[in-house]
This record gives C-alpha cells, sequence and structure tokens, in this order.
C-alpha cells in the first residue's frame, strides 16, 4: 500500500483502477438475437439538428469543461506534445448503489460491456486491432472505460462511435453471461489468493454494518453466479445514460473536428425520462471497537487496522492523509521506526482511497516472526491512538506535502493519466475535487493533523481485533458527505501546465531528432531533446561490468547492493535522499544485477541537473549501513516468503528452472523464493561493499534522455560524475543460450489456493535477425498475442475457463536464444479443459494456415501496439538504450515493421510448422490440485 491515498488513486487509474480492477473483457459468440425486453436502439439519425449541443461550462489549468443537453458532462484536455488521444468514459454508478443480491453486478456488468453491441461486438478485440491500449474499472462510486490510440481522427471518430453505441445498445444477452460469468468469478478466486487482500476487505466489512462500502466491489460468489440478465439489464438502463455520465477526452486532436464527432454521436442520445433518487444509506458512528480473524494458508503475520474518517472532498482528507503519512512513511514514520527498524515488523503500510461518503483510514503491518505479534499490536494501538495528543515535528508534514505535490505536479504533465485519473474526482461529485484536494493539500497544518487524528484515531472507532466493553463512552463525530458544491465553487480559471512541442512519435521522426555520441568513460550516448508537457524529462543510464567467471555465485549480492544505493550515502541518510527527490520534483531509482546497475530518473528540466547529481552520489558514494541492510533484508525474506505460497511465482520459477538450467551460482539461473530466501539471510554490508568495490564502475555503459534538457550540458554532466568512475572489472556480455530440454510436465501442489498459473514453453535457436523472425512474431501474435489471438478468444472468450490466457513468441538480438512462451491462470476445476485446449490450439498454430483475415489483423495490431508504446517517453529512452546496447539504431526496428507487413500465410504456415513444437512444450501448473470439484 502506498502513503498517500493521490499516489494510490494515480497508480490505480493507470492500470485499471479499484481492489478488484477488471481487465478488459470481450466475446465474439453469434450474433445474437434482440432481448425481449429492450430491442435495440437504431443507430442515430444524421439530421445534425437532432444533435445535443456542447455548452462550455469553464476553464481550468487547460481542462474545458461542457454541457449537453442531454446532461451528458465533456472534460476537454488537448495536448499536442502526445501523439496519442485517451477516451475515457464515467459513469457516476459503482458498487455503492447496488442492493440486496446484488453484490458483484457493477463490476460484472463492466465485463459484459467489452461484449459490446451488435453493432461493435467484441470491444476488446475491435480496440485492439487498432492497437489500443485500454482497460474498464469497477470501484464503489464510479465505472470508467477507456481507450489510448494513436492521434487520428479516425481513431476518435471510431472510439467515440462505438463508446456511445454501448452506452444504450450493449447487448447483455444470456449467451453472453454464460461464459462471462465465470471468467469474473475467476477473477474473484485470483483475489482469493492474496491474505494481505482477504484480510483488508474482512476489516472494511466489519467496519461498516450498513454502507455498501462494506461490500467489496468483486462482490459474493454466490451473487456472481446467479445473478439473472433481467436485473443486470434493468442496472444498465436505469444507470447507464448520458445524464449519469462524464466524457473525458485527452491528448493530441483537432478541437473542432472532436466536439462535432462528440454532437454526432453521444449528442444523439436522448436525455432519458427516468430521475436518479440519491443513496441515502448513511453508516452510524462506531460505538465500540471490532474483531476480525482471517485464517488461511500463507507464511507472514498481518495485522490491519481501520478508522472511519471523512469522504474524499472534505478539506479534511488531506489532514488525515498527512496523519497516515506521519506513521507510515519509510524510513522516517514513526512506525516504520519503532517496528520496522526495530525488528519487530518487516513492514507498514496505510492507505485511505478516494471515496464520496465517509470511509476509513487503513493501517497494514507485516509480522515474520509470530511472537512479535503480542509485542505489535499494543505498540501499534499506542502508536496511532496516541497521535493526536504528540508533538508532530513540521518536518514530517512538510515531507508529505512535498511528496503528494510532487506526484501531482508529474500527473498533470502526462495528460494521458490524467484522463483516466479524473475518474476518481468525478466520481466525488464534481472533478474539480482534484483542485480542491490539491488546495487542502498546500493549506493543511500541523494543528489539521493532530485534529483529525484526535478525532478519529481513537479505541471506540477502531476495527483490528477484539470488543471490550467500555463505561466512558467516547466516539468520533458524525461526518457527512462533503458539500461539493460549496467547497468547488470558487474554483475557476487557473494556469495550465506548460504545453509541450506537437511531436508525432513515429520511428522516423524520433530516429530523426536523435543525437548519438561516445562520451567518457565508454558511455554511448542516445540524446532525444524535445519540448513536452510540464518539461518532463526521462533518463537511463545503464553500467555493465565483469564477466561469466568472475560473476559467479554475486546475483543475490549484486541485487542487494543496488537496492542499497537508495538507501544512504556517505553524505545523506535514507530519508534526506527521499526528502531531496521530493524537493527535485524527481523520481530517482536504482535497479541492478550481477553484472551491472540501471539509474533511471524521471523529473522537469529545471531540476535535471541537481536530479542527475544526486543519481551520481547514489550510485557512487554508497553507505551500506548494517541497519539499512538488516531492514532491507527483512523486507526482502518476507515477500519471498509469502512467493513460496504464491501459484505465479511457483509455476514461474518452476519453468524457468527447468528450461533454462543454469547452474545454482550463474548470474543468469532463475532460483526459487526459497532458495533466494538463504542466500539473503546470509549476505552482510561487508560483501555488499565488496562486491561494490571490485566491480562497481564505468567502462561500458549506454546513456539515454528523452524530454525537455539541454542537449550539450546533459553529457558535460555525465562526464563530469561517471566518466573517470571506471569498474576494475571490464565487461564481457553474459551469453544466452538454447538449451533444448526435453518435454515434460509438472504439477506443484500449493493448498488453499483459488486459482491454478499454468506456464510454460520450449526454447530454440534464433536470433532476431533471423529471416524467419518476423513470421515468427506473427505465430505468437495469432496464437495468443491478443485479445484476437487463438487463444484468448477460445479459452477465455467461447470456453470461459480462463481469467487470463496467452502465448508469445521470441528472439535474442546477440544470441541465438528464441523461445514460445505460453501462460492462463485458471479455477483448480477447469485446469484439465484448458491445458487440452491450449495444446489443441498449438497443434492447430503448427500444422495449418492461419486464415487471410487473422494474419492481417494480427500485423495491425503489432504495428499499432508499437505505435502507441512510441508515445512513452520512459519506453523510448530504454528502447535507445536498447540499440545502443545491440550496436544499432531504431532503423532496425523501422526493417522489422515492414518485414512484419511482408509476412504472407505461406510464411507463418512454414515458421509455425518448423519453429513451433508441441512434441517439445514444457508445462508447470501450481495450485490446489485438490480443489477439483464444480463450483
Amino acid at each position: 500500500m502506498k502513503r498517500s491515498a493521490l499516489l494510490v488513486t494515480i497508480l490505480l487509474a493507470a492500470c485499471g483502477g479499484g481492489a478488484h480492477p477488471a481487465t478488459t473483457v470481450a466475446s465474439q459468440p453469434p450474433e445474437p438475437a434482440p432481448v425481449a425486453d429492450r430491442a435495440p436502439t437504431p443507430p442515430p439519425a444524421p439530421a445534425a439538428a437532432t444533435h445535443a449541443k456542447l455548452t462550455k461550462v469553464r476553464t481550468v489549468e487547460g481542462i474545458t469543461e461542457y454541457r449537453m443537453d442531454n446532461g451528458m458532462q465533456v472534460l476537454m484536455f488537448p495536448d499536442d506534445s502526445q501523439s496519442t488521444l485517451t477516451v475515457n468514459v464515467t459513469y457516476l454508478v459503482g458498487s455503492r448503489v447496488e442492493g440486496y443480491g446484488e453484490t458483484g453486478m457493477a463490476h460484472l456488468l463492466e465485463h459484459m460491456m467489452f461484449k459490446g453491441s451488435p453493432r461493435h461486438r467484441n470491444v476488446l478485440k475491435l480496440l485492439g486491432e487498432r492497437g489500443a491500449q485500454l482497460n474498464g474499472s469497477t470501484w464503489n462510486d464510479r465505472t470508467n472505460y477507456y481507450e489510448t490510440l494513436p492521434a487520428t481522427q479516425d481513431n476518435l471518430d471510431y472510439a467515440l462511435d462505438l463508446e456511445s453505441d454501448r452506452m444504450v445498445n450493449a447487448s447483455i444477452s444470456a449467451d453472453d453471461l454464460k461464459t462471462e460469468f465465470s471468467v469474473v468469478r475467476n477473477e474473484f478466486e485470483i483475489g482469493e489468493n492474496n491474505p494481505q487482500s482477504i484480510l483488508d476487505e474482512r476489516v472494511v466489512s466489519t467496519a461498516f454494518l450498513w454502507h455498501n462500502y462494506g461490500k467489496s466491489t468483486i462482490g459474493s460468489r454466490a451473487d456472481i453466479e446467479k445473478v439473472p440478465v433481467p436485473a443486470l439489464r434493468a442496472f444498465y438502463e436505469k444507470y447507464y445514460q448520458p445524464d449519469n455520465a462524464v466524457l473525458i477526452l485527452a491528448g493530441k486532436f483537432d478541437d473542432a473536428a472532436a466536439k462535432a464527432a462528440i454532437e454526432k454521436t453521444f449528442g444523439a442520445i436522448p436525455r432519458p425520462t427516468r430521475v436518479l433518487a440519491a443513496s441515502y444509506t448513511v453508516e452510524p458512528v462506531q460505538d465500540g471497537e471490532r474483531e476480525v480473524t482471517l485464517r488461511r494458508n500463507g507464511d507472514v503475520n498481518l495485522l490491519a487496522l481501520a478508522y472511519h474518517t471523512v469522504g474524499a472532498a472534505s478539506p479534511d482528507y488531506a489532514a488525515c492523509d498527512a496523519a497516515m503519512d506521519v506513521l507510515t512513511r519509510k524510513p522516517s514514520g514513526r512506525l516504520y521506526k519503532q517496528l520496522v527498524e526495530s525488528k519487530l515488523a518487516t513492514s507498514v503500510s496505510s492507505s485511505s482511497n478516494l471515496f464520496k461518503d465517509p470511509f476509513l483510514a487503513q493501517i497494514g503491518v507485516e509480522i515474520r516472526d509470530p511472537k512479535n505479534v503480542a509485542k505489535v499490536e499494543p505498540l501499534l494501538l499506542a502508536q496511532v491512538e496516541g497521535l493526536g495528543k504528540s508533538k508532530i515535528d513540521p518536518k514530517e508534514l512538510e515531507r508529505w506535502r512535498a511528496s503528494t505535490l510532487k506526484d501531482l505536479k508529474l500527473a498533470f504533465a502526462d495528460s494521458t493519466s490524467i484522463a483516466v485519473f479524473l475518474s476518481e474526482f468525478a466520481g466525488l461529485g464534481d472533478w474539480r475535487t482534484l483542485f480542491a484536494y490539491r488546495n487542502s493539500v498546500k493549506a493543511v497544518t500541523v494543528a489539521d493533523v493532530q485534529r483529525v487524528a484526535a478525532m478519529y484515531f481513537k479505541q471506540s472507532n477502531r476495527t483490528l481485533g477484539r470488543f471490550v466493553p467500555s463505561k466512558e463512552i467516547d466516539r468520533a463525530p458524525f461526518t457527512e458527505t462533503p458539500d461539493v458544491a460549496a467547497i468547488v465553487k470558487s474554483i475557476e480559471g487557473g494556469d495550465a501546465e506548460t504545453q509541450g512541442e506537437a511531436f508525432a512519435a513515429t520511428l522516423d521522426n524520433i530516429e530523426a531528432r536523435t543525437t548519438r555520441k561516445e562520451l567518457k568513460g565508454g558511455i554511448k550516448a542516445a540524446l532525444l531533446p524535445k519540448k513536452t508537457r510540464g518539461g518532463k524529462v526521462q533518463l537511463q543510464l545503464q553500467f555493465h561490468w565483469g564477466n561469466e567467471h568472475d560473476l559467479q555465485n554475486t546475483g543475490t549480492i549484486a541485487s542487494l547492493a543496488s537496492a542499497m544505493l537508495a538507501r544512504g550515502t556517505t553524505k545523506h541518510s535514507y530519508q534526506e535522499l527521499q526528502d531531496l527527490q521530493d524537493q527535485y520534483t524527481a523520481r530517482v531509482v536504482v535497479s541492478g544485477s550481477a553484472d551491472g546497475f540501471t539509474l533511471t530518473i524521471e523529473t522537469v528540466r529545471d531540476q535535471l541537473a541537481s536530479a542527475i547529481d544526486l543519481g551520481a552520489e547514489m550510485m557512487t558514494m554508497p553507505a551500506f549501513s548494517d541497519k539499512e541492510l538488516a531492514t532491507l533484508k527483512a523486507d526482502r525474506i518476507a515477500k519471498l516468503e509469502q512467493a513460496q505460497s504464491d501459484p505465479q511465482a511457483i509455476a514461474v520459477a518452476t519453468a524457468q528452472q527447468i528450461m533454462s538450467p543454469w547452474p545454482k551460482s550463474d548470474p543468469r539461473a532463475t532460483l526459487t523464493p526459497a532458495e533466494r530466501i538463504v542466500l539473503t539471510q546470509k549476505v552482510t554490508a561487508a560483501q555488499l561493499r565488496a562486491y561494490y568495490k571490485t566491480f562497481a564502475g564505468a567502462g561500458h555503459a549506454e546513456l539515454s534522455v528523452v524530454g525537455d534538457f539541454d542537449a550539450s550540458a546533459v553529457p558535460a554532466q555525465i562526464e563530469k560524475l561517471f566518466g573517470g568512475w571506471t569498474s576494475k572489472k571490464p565487461y564481457t556480455r553474459l551469453a544466452s543460450k538454447p538449451f533444448g530440454i526435453a518435454a515434460q510436465q509438472k504439477s506443484v501442489q500449493i493448498k488453499d489456493k483459488e486459482m491454478t498459473m499454468v506456464f510454460g514453453g520450449h526454447d530454440l535457436a534464433m536470433k532476431d535477425s533471423d529471416p524467419d523472425y518476423a513470421a515468427w512474431l506473427m505465430v505468437g501474435q495469432i496464437l495468443g498475442g491478443d485479445a484476437s489471438s487463438r487463444l484468448w478468444m477460445r479459452v477465455r472468450e467461447h470456453e470461459g475457463l480462463s481469467y487470463g490466457v496467452g502465448a508469445w513468441t521470441s528472439a535474442d538480438a546477440l544470441d541465438e536464444a528464441g523461445s514460445f512462451g505460453l501462460y492462463a491462470m485458471v479455477a483448480p476445476q477447469n485446469l484439465a479443459k484448458a491445458k487440452a485446449s491450449i495444446m489443441e490450439e498449438i497443434t492447430r498454430m503448427a500444422s495449418s494456415a492461419p486464415t487471410a483475415d487473422e494474419l492481417a489483423k494480427a500485423k495491425s495490431a503489432w504495428i499499432q501496439s508499437m505505435d502507441t508504446q512510441l508515445s512513452d517517453d520512459g519506453y523510448v529512452a530504454s528502447s535507445l538504450n536498447e540499440a545502443l546496447y545491440d550496436s544499432r539504431t531504431l532503423e532496425y526496428r523501422k526493417q522489422l515493421r515492414a518485414k512484419v507487413q511482408a509476412v504472407t500465410i505461406a510464411d507463418v504456415a512454414r515458421v509455425a510448422a518448423a519453429r513451433l513444437s508441441p512434441s517439445k512444450l514444457i508445462v508447470i501448473d501450481a495450485g490446489d490440485s485438490s480443489k477439483t470439484a464444480t463450483k
């Protein structure tokens, strides 16, 4: 869990949102007959006069709000620095309004919406063929659907037509529900595998007696399985209407053409005649502490703590968020210092979600040693419930404020993220609550933090573990849903973030703008300067050292050493490094493996020099504190102990060990969680210092910088900082190779798990320069590359056996080390059927040619996916780095693109027959084999 509720929301929005985000779903069954109780609405009449018009309401910091006559709200956020556009439709409905027996209905409907309409069947497939990145998510107060596509008017027109069509014409048929309910149930089962997630769910449901916030958005298994189609359709018809929706358009688009397209599509939908009644259930003040105990398979003890607080639009919400940060920030938080640094616990975390009605402040604690639970609980309660009476250092508050404002600033520099992020604030009642929250962050005082802590963090308002009667009643005050209109009434105007240049992110344009040069210290550099929104810039600097002989038995040591670089230098402590990153509006991350470390920086132009200096300090002046190492090891071991009962982690590790049996001492070897625990326990600070002294340094490195920066100043600064920092062990690349292991199947038993992970594949000799490589890519794309693939359509859509299934093909740039891989997530009772279906599709792929339509759609999806990725500067920076390492330019990718376009049906059939080998497959499944009864 993250410290800041704002940061939680940003991340959730980016990846799908919510405690149970729904991966986009789709199907393509036979065309359904019109449903008897609601015939499909005919396409809108073409006459422009019948369309609702957009009326401008206001502009706030570059975001313009419009209203339509049919009640729909439209937010437009133009950003010409993007090469993509994002269409996000948010419906102001979520699990909060579900009735008895309807739990999970809002989420299930979200899945059904990807089935599409009679005119747009299988939404995920249709948008995937256009190279879109898309998702949908359901949360307590809202449901949203978004797609990010290459910025063309045709793509915008298509997306608006599709979204307006499924707003009123979704099929929602019994046939679709037959397969989709089991997919949603599979998603439910995946969540059931996570003890922390389920513990949090139990605590929330115990804290709420009446309000629907106490019910998980994913719903109950029974409701998911038994929901009647008429009830689902009634829910859809009631809430999926223009007067209950917010359309958000962000990225690169022509303003006039976009408005015309919105009026033509959504404007043709009439305002409904029904009136939505406001929800009226209010959670009463809690009148005594509550207890919940969860007993399931796992390896780490967990404590979860919750207190009722306020709705997210309340001015006190930011103060509550700050109070949680004072307690749990790493490494300065009070609980972190008291529990983690003392080794009583391995981690502490907190969260407070952005919900319309009053919700909870939550704290989680991870404890490896069961003997420490009894010690931790009273310390935890005393620290939290004593915060309101304690003295709070202003520095504690300012750390939270600086970090939160940094996250906001970086988020505003990314219009794509903001387009999805605004769904959360729209769900509160008005999108401008985003700015009200930022204003509250700036205004919070130490006195505010002490006040809210004293009001809400008290025994009678606590949900933890036990009930104790109390003679003296000390209850938290009653809170109401914030008056959003009053809070945001003065929010108008404001300065928009600095606009970037109009830059089409194509391979040709990127290559033409990129300058490459050799720097001191053996550093190859690729520099792509351009004006970006908010002056954002991405830097990646990757160092390589050592050889196969010298790097034996260093994998675990190197992993810990790279993580320790951010935990203190000879000049600054761990906390001071964190504070400096916030001060510089920067994220500075160091990652690494045995043969090298990578420095990644995300910041803005005027702070780039300071951020690079800070990164260089972390890379070249590590402290390797014994105390910090002990804390890091405890955290690593706790996570590894949890991974020992994680089907996904075990299936992947087992398969990789079989397919690539490098010696355990080799840095290329894959180790199981149990093996990594043993090695991690043995590592000392002295070993880290010895490894660093022996290997760390320049000599062979790649630098890529993309964004708003001075193309002459940055290389000079890098040379000054790293040009004389030389490794004592020159670099010799660790080569890859195929092992050609014989086919085998293996089941790993992990008790009490509701989901089984299937993972496997085989290797082969192939470089990415091989004449067959382009066709080999299309083999993987057709078989399992996206939502149009054979595996997805059969195993997920038609048979409903898996929440996620796919396959891929690959080859290496420098070694003849190619692969075919597959994965699936299935319920144990569906395992045999799913594996049989997967094997049939692989065999069919290897023995017969694809259709012309399959190949055309696979090519289009692969190419448009590349186009979408190129709009991400972080991806571009990584791609430039990779090309430098491979001694290439982006011309290789351009040529590969042309080769993919030239692939024929005969090429795919020939390469699949020659290279795809069902008889060589290694397939591992991990899960509870005893759970085979039909559910």
